[in-house]
């Protein structure tokens, strides 16, 4: 029977705690250097009267390491889960904080949820749509505090080639969340 013998937490940090973990599979002890880590949500966000959708570019140091020469990805609006309320409510806050758009809760519709990093941290992250137009446009986004956010648009017509342009950094997240789009919410939208 697999199972977990014990976990240590190897060190403080901020917003991620480096564990090992000492665990039995199949009858055999095994040990694995894991982080445990903030779940997230994600938000696809379709502009109506612009037929584009709304993502946003940052740097990402991590992503930098690996690629010295541009951190910056391509990404849905997204936040970490790390206050007490629900996902679709911190999934509206990053909507108005990332991209400037105040989007009822009602109007954020769950796609699916799925575990992602799975080999370091097994983080769960929580995918949304959002139809927007210039109504609920309140600011110009860019996020909080020290965030540096650039509020992208992909047009309707380009996001295939998008998708599969490799000069674009992009997250996996962008990719499923412009399949499902194409595959579920084009029919009802047009």
């Amino acid at each position: 029977m697999d199972k977990i013998e014990s976990i240590k937490q190897l060190s403080e940090t901020r917003f991620i705690k480096p564990i090992e973990i000492h665990y039995v599979q199949k009858g055999i002890k095994k040990r694995w250097e894991a982080v445990l880590s903030h779940d997230s949500v994600a938000i696809l966000l379709y502009h109506k009267e612009k037929d584009a959708f709304i993502l946003v570019k940052q740097l990402r140091v991590t992503v930098l390491n690996k690629n010295p020469d541009d951190g910056y990805m391509y990404e849905l609006c997204a936040g970490i889960v790390d206050k007490q309320c629900s996902n679709i409510q911190i999934a509206q806050e990053e909507i108005l904080e990332e991209c400037g758009y105040d989007v009822p809760l009602e109007s954020i519709e769950k796609i699916s949820s799925f575990y992602t990093s799975v080999g370091i941290s097994g983080t769960h992250q929580t995918l949304y749509f959002a139809e927007i137009d210039e109504h609920m446009k309140v600011s110009e986004g860019g996020g909080i505090h020290d965030e540096e956010i650039e509020v992208i648009r992909i047009s309707r017509e380009d996001a295939k080639a998008f998708l599969f342009d490799e000069s674009y950094q992009k997250t996996t997240g962008v990719s499923l969340a412009f399949y499902w789009f194409f595959n579920t919410k084009l029919k009802q939208i047009l």
